[in-house]
Protein backbone atom coordinates (compact mmCIF):
# COMPACT_ATOMS: atom_id res chain seq x y z
CA UNK A 1 0.00 0.00 0.00
CA UNK A 2 1.16 3.56 -0.69
CA UNK A 3 -0.66 4.86 2.38
CA UNK A 4 1.70 6.49 4.88
CA UNK A 5 0.76 6.27 8.55
CA UNK A 6 1.76 9.15 10.79
CA UNK A 7 1.87 9.04 14.59
CA UNK A 8 0.61 12.31 16.05
CA UNK A 9 1.87 13.14 19.55
CA UNK A 10 -0.48 14.19 22.34
CA UNK A 11 1.38 15.32 25.46
CA UNK A 12 -0.08 15.03 28.96
CA UNK A 13 1.82 16.97 31.64
CA UNK A 14 2.34 15.07 34.90
CA UNK A 15 3.09 17.36 37.86
CA UNK A 16 4.76 15.74 40.84
CA UNK A 17 4.51 16.52 44.56
CA UNK A 18 6.68 19.43 45.64
CA UNK A 19 8.87 19.23 42.54
CA UNK A 20 10.33 22.05 40.46
CA UNK A 21 9.65 20.36 37.14
CA UNK A 22 6.76 18.65 35.34
CA UNK A 23 6.94 15.18 33.80
CA UNK A 24 5.35 14.32 30.48
CA UNK A 25 3.46 11.34 29.08
CA UNK A 26 3.50 11.32 25.29
CA UNK A 27 0.54 9.48 23.77
CA UNK A 28 0.27 8.57 20.08
CA UNK A 29 -2.68 8.76 17.70
CA UNK A 30 -2.47 7.29 14.20
CA UNK A 31 -3.23 9.54 11.24
CA UNK A 32 -2.80 9.10 7.49
CA UNK A 33 -2.05 11.10 4.36
CA UNK A 34 -4.81 9.15 2.59
CA UNK A 35 -7.57 11.65 1.78
CA UNK A 36 -11.21 10.89 1.05
CA UNK A 37 -11.30 9.44 -2.50
CA UNK A 38 -14.34 10.94 -4.23
CA UNK A 39 -13.83 8.93 -7.43
CA UNK A 40 -13.96 5.63 -5.51
CA UNK A 41 -17.00 6.82 -3.59
CA UNK A 42 -18.87 7.80 -6.75
CA UNK A 43 -18.07 4.44 -8.35
CA UNK A 44 -19.64 2.65 -5.38
CA UNK A 45 -16.42 1.67 -3.61
CA UNK A 46 -17.48 3.25 -0.32
CA UNK A 47 -15.05 1.23 1.78
CA UNK A 48 -12.13 2.03 -0.51
CA UNK A 49 -12.98 5.74 -0.44
CA UNK A 50 -12.20 5.99 3.27
CA UNK A 51 -10.14 2.80 3.73
CA UNK A 52 -6.87 4.51 4.56
CA UNK A 53 -8.41 6.84 7.12
CA UNK A 54 -10.36 4.02 8.79
CA UNK A 55 -7.32 1.71 8.89
CA UNK A 56 -5.27 4.45 10.57
CA UNK A 57 -7.96 5.25 13.12
CA UNK A 58 -8.45 1.59 14.06
CA UNK A 59 -4.75 1.28 14.94
CA UNK A 60 -5.10 3.51 18.00
CA UNK A 61 -8.84 3.33 18.75
CA UNK A 62 -8.45 0.65 21.45
CA UNK A 63 -5.32 -0.13 23.45
CA UNK A 64 -4.50 -3.87 23.45
CA UNK A 65 -7.28 -5.04 21.11
CA UNK A 66 -8.71 -8.51 21.73
CA UNK A 67 -6.27 -10.96 20.13
CA UNK A 68 -8.43 -14.09 20.22
CA UNK A 69 -8.79 -13.87 16.43
CA UNK A 70 -6.08 -13.77 13.78
CA UNK A 71 -7.30 -10.31 12.71
CA UNK A 72 -7.08 -9.14 16.33
CA UNK A 73 -3.54 -10.51 16.65
CA UNK A 74 -2.43 -8.65 13.51
CA UNK A 75 -4.04 -5.42 14.72
CA UNK A 76 -2.34 -5.75 18.09
CA UNK A 77 1.04 -6.38 16.45
CA UNK A 78 0.61 -3.35 14.18
CA UNK A 79 -0.40 -1.23 17.18
CA UNK A 80 2.62 -2.33 19.22
CA UNK A 81 4.89 -1.51 16.30
CA UNK A 82 3.28 1.90 15.75
CA UNK A 83 3.87 2.92 19.38
CA UNK A 84 7.42 1.51 19.42
CA UNK A 85 8.45 3.04 16.10
CA UNK A 86 6.97 6.46 16.88
CA UNK A 87 8.73 6.51 20.25
CA UNK A 88 12.10 5.35 18.89
CA UNK A 89 12.00 7.90 16.05
CA UNK A 90 11.02 10.63 18.51
CA UNK A 91 13.87 9.78 20.89
CA UNK A 92 16.42 9.68 18.08
CA UNK A 93 15.18 12.98 16.61
CA UNK A 94 15.46 14.73 19.97
CA UNK A 95 18.87 13.18 20.64
CA UNK A 96 20.18 14.42 17.29
CA UNK A 97 19.41 17.99 18.31
CA UNK A 98 22.19 17.71 20.92
CA UNK A 99 24.78 17.26 18.16
CA UNK A 100 26.42 14.43 20.08
CA UNK A 101 27.60 11.20 18.40
CA UNK A 102 25.12 8.32 18.32
CA UNK A 103 27.39 6.27 20.59
CA UNK A 104 26.39 8.60 23.44
CA UNK A 105 22.64 7.86 23.10
CA UNK A 106 22.64 5.59 26.22
CA UNK A 107 24.12 8.47 28.25
CA UNK A 108 21.05 10.64 27.56
CA UNK A 109 18.26 8.12 26.91
CA UNK A 110 17.10 5.21 29.05
CA UNK A 111 14.30 3.07 27.62
CA UNK A 112 12.51 0.85 30.12
CA UNK A 113 10.51 -2.01 28.60
CA UNK A 114 7.46 -2.22 30.86
CA UNK A 115 6.69 -5.92 30.27
CA UNK A 116 7.06 -7.41 26.80
CA UNK A 117 4.54 -5.27 24.86
CA UNK A 118 7.12 -2.63 23.79
CA UNK A 119 9.85 -5.21 22.97
CA UNK A 120 9.60 -4.45 19.23
CA UNK A 121 11.51 -1.31 20.24
CA UNK A 122 14.69 -3.42 20.30
CA UNK A 123 14.68 -4.45 16.61
CA UNK A 124 13.21 -1.04 15.69
CA UNK A 125 16.13 0.82 17.28
CA UNK A 126 18.49 -1.61 15.56
CA UNK A 127 16.75 -0.91 12.22
CA UNK A 128 17.17 2.83 12.67
CA UNK A 129 20.83 2.55 13.67
CA UNK A 130 21.68 0.07 10.90
CA UNK A 131 19.60 1.31 7.98
CA UNK A 132 19.25 5.03 8.62
CA UNK A 133 22.34 5.88 10.67
CA UNK A 134 24.47 3.32 8.80
CA UNK A 135 26.27 2.02 11.89
CA UNK A 136 27.92 -1.40 11.98
CA UNK A 137 26.06 -4.26 13.68
CA UNK A 138 28.41 -4.26 16.67
CA UNK A 139 28.11 -0.49 17.15
CA UNK A 140 24.30 -0.62 16.89
CA UNK A 141 24.00 -3.58 19.25
CA UNK A 142 26.26 -1.94 21.86
CA UNK A 143 24.09 1.21 21.82
CA UNK A 144 20.84 -0.79 21.89
CA UNK A 145 21.73 -3.02 24.83
CA UNK A 146 23.08 -0.09 26.84
CA UNK A 147 19.86 1.88 26.19
CA UNK A 148 17.27 -0.78 27.01
CA UNK A 149 16.33 -2.35 30.35
CA UNK A 150 13.45 -4.78 30.94
CA UNK A 151 10.86 -5.08 33.69
CA UNK A 152 9.28 -8.53 33.88
CA UNK A 153 5.82 -8.68 35.45
CA UNK A 154 4.78 -12.32 35.30
CA UNK A 155 6.05 -15.88 35.09
CA UNK A 156 2.72 -17.32 33.96
CA UNK A 157 3.31 -19.30 30.75
CA UNK A 158 0.01 -18.14 29.20
CA UNK A 159 1.01 -14.51 29.77
CA UNK A 160 4.37 -14.89 28.02
CA UNK A 161 3.96 -12.88 24.83
CA UNK A 162 4.87 -14.74 21.64
CA UNK A 163 4.36 -13.80 18.01
CA UNK A 164 4.09 -16.31 15.14
CA UNK A 165 7.10 -15.99 12.85
CA UNK A 166 4.92 -16.06 9.67
CA UNK A 167 2.88 -13.09 10.99
CA UNK A 168 5.95 -11.07 11.93
CA UNK A 169 7.55 -11.93 8.60
CA UNK A 170 4.43 -10.75 6.75
CA UNK A 171 3.93 -7.46 8.64
CA UNK A 172 7.50 -6.58 9.67
CA UNK A 173 9.90 -8.50 7.41
CA UNK A 174 12.92 -6.28 8.13
CA UNK A 175 12.41 -6.64 11.88
CA UNK A 176 12.03 -10.40 11.57
CA UNK A 177 15.38 -10.48 9.79
CA UNK A 178 16.99 -8.41 12.56
CA UNK A 179 15.48 -10.72 15.22
CA UNK A 180 16.94 -13.75 13.39
CA UNK A 181 20.37 -12.07 13.43
CA UNK A 182 20.09 -11.10 17.12
CA UNK A 183 19.24 -14.72 17.91
CA UNK A 184 22.03 -16.10 15.72
CA UNK A 185 24.76 -13.95 17.28
CA UNK A 186 23.43 -14.63 20.78
CA UNK A 187 23.35 -18.41 20.27
CA UNK A 188 26.83 -18.34 18.72
CA UNK A 189 28.19 -16.57 21.82
CA UNK A 190 26.49 -19.11 24.10
CA UNK A 191 27.83 -21.99 21.98
CA UNK A 192 31.35 -20.66 22.56
CA UNK A 193 30.66 -20.38 26.29
CA UNK A 194 29.01 -23.81 26.62
CA UNK A 195 30.17 -25.92 23.65
CA UNK A 196 28.08 -28.94 22.74
CA UNK A 197 25.05 -28.11 24.92
CA UNK A 198 22.38 -28.25 22.20
CA UNK A 199 19.53 -28.47 24.71
CA UNK A 200 20.64 -25.20 26.32
CA UNK A 201 20.58 -23.50 22.91
CA UNK A 202 17.06 -24.82 22.30
CA UNK A 203 15.85 -23.57 25.70
CA UNK A 204 17.24 -20.02 25.37
CA UNK A 205 16.60 -19.43 21.66
CA UNK A 206 14.48 -16.34 20.94
CA UNK A 207 12.84 -18.45 18.21
CA UNK A 208 10.72 -21.25 19.67
CA UNK A 209 10.74 -24.33 17.44
CA UNK A 210 7.00 -24.93 17.46
CA UNK A 211 4.58 -25.16 14.55
CA UNK A 212 4.54 -22.41 13.48
CA UNK A 213 7.73 -21.02 14.96
CA UNK A 214 7.18 -18.31 17.59
CA UNK A 215 9.24 -15.29 18.66
CA UNK A 216 9.58 -15.34 22.45
CA UNK A 217 9.36 -11.65 23.30
CA UNK A 218 10.50 -12.03 26.94
CA UNK A 219 13.73 -13.64 25.71
CA UNK A 220 14.21 -10.91 23.07
CA UNK A 221 13.70 -8.26 25.77
CA UNK A 222 16.18 -10.03 28.06
CA UNK A 223 18.87 -10.42 25.38
CA UNK A 224 18.39 -6.81 24.21
CA UNK A 225 18.66 -5.25 27.68
CA UNK A 226 21.51 -4.52 30.09
CA UNK A 227 19.32 -5.05 33.19
CA UNK A 228 16.27 -7.21 33.96
CA UNK A 229 14.16 -6.65 37.05
CA UNK A 230 11.20 -8.20 38.82
CA UNK A 231 8.76 -6.08 40.82
CA UNK A 232 9.04 -7.67 44.30
CA UNK A 233 11.89 -9.43 46.09
CA UNK A 234 10.21 -12.85 45.93
CA UNK A 235 9.22 -12.34 42.28
CA UNK A 236 12.74 -11.28 41.30
CA UNK A 237 14.13 -14.42 42.95
CA UNK A 238 11.57 -16.63 41.22
CA UNK A 239 12.35 -15.32 37.71
CA UNK A 240 16.03 -16.10 38.30
CA UNK A 241 15.10 -19.66 39.27
CA UNK A 242 12.53 -20.23 36.52
CA UNK A 243 12.06 -18.41 33.20
CA UNK A 244 15.49 -16.71 33.18
CA UNK A 245 17.45 -19.45 34.97
CA UNK A 246 19.57 -20.22 31.91
CA UNK A 247 20.13 -16.51 31.21
CA UNK A 248 21.45 -15.99 34.75
CA UNK A 249 23.94 -18.77 34.12
CA UNK A 250 24.99 -17.26 30.76
CA UNK A 251 24.89 -13.51 31.46
CA UNK A 252 25.60 -13.45 35.18
CA UNK A 253 23.48 -12.79 38.25
CA UNK A 254 24.32 -9.07 38.35
CA UNK A 255 22.13 -8.43 35.30
CA UNK A 256 19.01 -9.57 37.21
CA UNK A 257 17.90 -7.16 39.92
CA UNK A 258 14.83 -6.25 41.97
CA UNK A 259 12.79 -3.05 41.90
CA UNK A 260 9.87 -3.33 44.31
CA UNK A 261 6.69 -1.67 43.06
CA UNK A 262 5.90 1.36 45.20
CA UNK A 263 2.68 2.88 46.47
CA UNK A 264 2.63 6.67 46.59
CA UNK A 265 1.58 8.09 49.98
CA UNK A 266 1.01 11.38 48.15
CA UNK A 267 -2.03 9.99 46.33
CA UNK A 268 -3.15 7.05 48.46
CA UNK A 269 -2.92 8.77 51.84
CA UNK A 270 -2.46 12.52 51.55
CA UNK A 271 -4.74 13.18 48.57
CA UNK A 272 -7.55 10.62 48.90
CA UNK A 273 -7.66 10.25 52.68
CA UNK A 274 -7.51 13.83 54.05
CA UNK A 275 -9.03 13.07 57.48
CA UNK A 276 -6.41 10.43 58.27
CA UNK A 277 -3.69 12.66 56.76
CA UNK A 278 -4.60 15.48 59.12
CA UNK A 279 -4.23 13.13 62.08
CA UNK A 280 -0.83 11.97 60.81
CA UNK A 281 0.31 15.59 60.46
CA UNK A 282 -0.83 16.26 64.02
CA UNK A 283 1.18 13.30 65.34
CA UNK A 284 4.36 13.95 63.32
CA UNK A 285 4.21 17.70 63.91
CA UNK A 286 4.39 18.71 60.26
CA UNK A 287 3.67 17.38 56.77
CA UNK A 288 7.15 15.91 56.24
CA UNK A 289 5.71 12.37 56.55
CA UNK A 290 4.31 12.78 53.01
CA UNK A 291 7.88 12.39 51.69
CA UNK A 292 9.26 10.31 54.57
CA UNK A 293 6.71 7.67 55.52
CA UNK A 294 8.92 6.18 58.25
CA UNK A 295 7.87 9.14 60.42
CA UNK A 296 4.34 7.71 60.84
CA UNK A 297 5.92 5.30 63.34
CA UNK A 298 5.19 8.06 65.85
CA UNK A 299 1.57 6.80 65.75
CA UNK A 300 2.68 4.12 68.20
CA UNK A 301 2.99 6.84 70.85
CA UNK A 302 -0.79 7.44 70.61
CA UNK A 303 -1.93 3.82 71.00
CA UNK A 304 -3.13 4.42 74.57
CA UNK A 305 -4.69 7.83 73.74
CA UNK A 306 -8.47 7.20 73.90
CA UNK A 307 -9.39 10.55 72.34
CA UNK A 308 -6.98 10.08 69.44
CA UNK A 309 -8.20 6.52 68.83
CA UNK A 310 -11.77 7.81 68.63
CA UNK A 311 -10.81 10.48 66.11
CA UNK A 312 -8.92 7.84 64.06
CA UNK A 313 -12.05 5.66 64.15
CA UNK A 314 -14.24 8.59 63.11
CA UNK A 315 -11.96 9.30 60.11
CA UNK A 316 -12.27 5.67 59.04
CA UNK A 317 -16.03 5.66 59.46
CA UNK A 318 -16.33 8.82 57.35
CA UNK A 319 -14.41 7.07 54.56
CA UNK A 320 -16.65 4.01 54.86
CA UNK A 321 -19.78 6.17 54.71
CA UNK A 322 -18.39 7.81 51.58
CA UNK A 323 -17.80 4.40 49.95
CA UNK A 324 -21.24 3.18 51.01
CA UNK A 325 -22.77 6.18 49.24
CA UNK A 326 -20.64 5.47 46.16
CA UNK A 327 -21.74 1.82 46.14
CA UNK A 328 -25.40 2.85 46.38
CA UNK A 329 -24.98 5.33 43.51
CA UNK A 330 -23.09 2.96 41.19
CA UNK A 331 -24.74 -0.39 41.98
CA UNK A 332 -28.00 0.34 43.80
CA UNK A 333 -26.85 -1.87 46.69
CA UNK A 334 -27.29 -0.43 50.18
CA UNK A 335 -24.53 -1.40 52.64
CA UNK A 336 -23.90 -0.42 56.25
CA UNK A 337 -20.75 1.62 57.05
CA UNK A 338 -20.74 -0.17 60.42
CA UNK A 339 -19.96 -3.53 58.77
CA UNK A 340 -16.45 -4.80 58.19
CA UNK A 341 -15.38 -3.90 54.63
CA UNK A 342 -13.53 -6.89 53.15
CA UNK A 343 -12.02 -5.67 49.87
CA UNK A 344 -10.29 -7.27 46.90
CA UNK A 345 -9.55 -4.78 44.12
CA UNK A 346 -7.09 -5.74 41.37
CA UNK A 347 -7.04 -7.16 37.85
CA UNK A 348 -9.39 -10.09 37.41
CA UNK A 349 -7.09 -13.03 36.77
CA UNK A 350 -6.93 -16.70 37.75
CA UNK A 351 -3.67 -16.23 39.64
CA UNK A 352 -5.15 -13.31 41.64
CA UNK A 353 -7.67 -15.90 42.93
CA UNK A 354 -10.88 -13.91 42.98
CA UNK A 355 -12.52 -17.30 42.36
CA UNK A 356 -11.20 -18.64 45.67
CA UNK A 357 -12.42 -15.49 47.41
CA UNK A 358 -15.98 -15.73 46.05
CA UNK A 359 -16.06 -19.45 46.89
CA UNK A 360 -15.20 -18.50 50.48
CA UNK A 361 -18.11 -16.03 50.40
CA UNK A 362 -20.46 -18.82 49.25
CA UNK A 363 -19.17 -20.99 52.10
CA UNK A 364 -19.70 -18.14 54.60
CA UNK A 365 -23.25 -17.64 53.26
CA UNK A 366 -24.10 -21.33 53.70
CA UNK A 367 -22.69 -21.28 57.26
CA UNK A 368 -24.89 -18.26 58.07
CA UNK A 369 -27.95 -19.98 56.61
CA UNK A 370 -27.45 -22.96 58.92
CA UNK A 371 -27.35 -20.74 62.03
CA UNK A 372 -30.28 -19.81 64.19
CA UNK A 373 -31.36 -16.13 64.16
CA UNK A 374 -29.83 -15.78 67.62
CA UNK A 375 -26.49 -17.16 66.41
CA UNK A 376 -26.52 -14.93 63.32
CA UNK A 377 -27.15 -11.87 65.49
CA UNK A 378 -23.76 -12.47 67.14
CA UNK A 379 -21.87 -12.56 63.82
CA UNK A 380 -19.73 -9.64 62.67
CA UNK A 381 -21.45 -7.91 59.75
CA UNK A 382 -19.36 -8.01 56.58
CA UNK A 383 -19.44 -6.30 53.16
CA UNK A 384 -17.31 -8.16 50.61
CA UNK A 385 -16.23 -5.78 47.84
CA UNK A 386 -14.76 -6.83 44.50
CA UNK A 387 -13.56 -4.53 41.72
CA UNK A 388 -11.20 -4.84 38.79
CA UNK A 389 -10.94 -5.18 35.05
CA UNK A 390 -10.11 -8.11 32.79
CA UNK A 391 -8.66 -8.36 29.30
CA UNK A 392 -11.49 -8.14 26.75
CA UNK A 393 -10.86 -11.65 25.43
CA UNK A 394 -10.30 -13.35 28.81
CA UNK A 395 -13.30 -15.69 29.00
CA UNK A 396 -12.52 -17.25 32.40
CA UNK A 397 -12.15 -13.83 34.01
CA UNK A 398 -15.52 -12.78 32.66
CA UNK A 399 -17.08 -15.95 34.07
CA UNK A 400 -15.63 -15.09 37.49
CA UNK A 401 -17.14 -11.60 37.28
CA UNK A 402 -20.48 -13.18 36.33
CA UNK A 403 -20.23 -15.57 39.28
CA UNK A 404 -19.49 -12.73 41.72
CA UNK A 405 -22.52 -10.79 40.50
CA UNK A 406 -24.74 -13.88 40.60
CA UNK A 407 -23.67 -14.62 44.18
CA UNK A 408 -24.34 -10.97 45.05
CA UNK A 409 -27.87 -11.21 43.65
CA UNK A 410 -28.67 -14.21 45.84
CA UNK A 411 -26.98 -13.02 49.04
CA UNK A 412 -28.16 -9.41 48.89
CA UNK A 413 -31.78 -10.43 48.27
CA UNK A 414 -31.87 -12.82 51.24
CA UNK A 415 -33.90 -11.03 53.94
CA UNK A 416 -32.96 -13.71 56.47
CA UNK A 417 -29.27 -12.73 56.09
CA UNK A 418 -29.87 -8.97 55.88
CA UNK A 419 -26.81 -6.84 56.68
CA UNK A 420 -24.86 -9.74 58.15
CA UNK A 421 -23.37 -10.37 54.69
CA UNK A 422 -23.41 -8.24 51.54
CA UNK A 423 -21.52 -8.81 48.28
CA UNK A 424 -20.67 -5.98 45.87
CA UNK A 425 -18.93 -5.88 42.50
CA UNK A 426 -18.08 -2.25 41.72
CA UNK A 427 -18.07 -1.73 37.93
CA UNK A 428 -15.67 0.34 35.82
CA UNK A 429 -12.76 0.14 38.25
CA UNK A 430 -10.37 3.09 37.89
CA UNK A 431 -8.07 5.29 39.97
CA UNK A 432 -11.08 7.50 40.76
CA UNK A 433 -13.04 4.50 42.07
CA UNK A 434 -9.99 3.31 44.01
CA UNK A 435 -9.83 6.65 45.80
CA UNK A 436 -13.22 5.82 47.33
CA UNK A 437 -12.47 2.13 47.99
CA UNK A 438 -8.95 2.04 49.42
CA UNK A 439 -9.38 4.54 52.31
CA UNK A 440 -12.51 2.63 53.36
CA UNK A 441 -11.15 -0.92 53.38
CA UNK A 442 -10.85 -2.75 56.70
CA UNK A 443 -9.34 -5.86 55.12
CA UNK A 444 -7.43 -5.63 51.83
CA UNK A 445 -7.17 -9.06 50.24
CA UNK A 446 -3.85 -9.95 48.57
CA UNK A 447 -4.14 -13.69 48.15
CA UNK A 448 -2.39 -14.36 44.85
CA UNK A 449 0.48 -16.77 44.62
CA UNK A 450 3.83 -15.28 43.65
Amino acid sequence: SDVVYDAMAFDVPVPGYGTTNVGNIRLWSCKTNSLFDLNKFNSGDYHGATGGQVAAQILTDVLYPNDNTNEGKELRLRQEYLFCSATMQDIIARFKKTGRPMSELPDLAAIQLNDTHPTLGVPELMRILLDEEELSWDEAWEITTRTFAFTNHTILPEAMEKWPVPMLDKILPRHMGIIYDINLFFLQSVEQQFPGDRDLLRRISIIEESNPQQVRMAFLACVGSHKVNGVAAIHSDIIKQSIFKDFVRIQGEDKFINKTNGVSPRRWMNECNPDMSNLLTEVVGDRSWVNDLAKVKKLEERVADTDFRQRWWDAKQANKKRLADYILTTTGIRVSPDALFDVQVKRIHEYKRQLMNILSVIYRYHCLKQMTPEERAKELHRVVVFAGKAASGYWVAKQVIKLINSVAEVVNADEEIGDVLKVVFIPDYSVSAAEYIIPASDISQHISTA
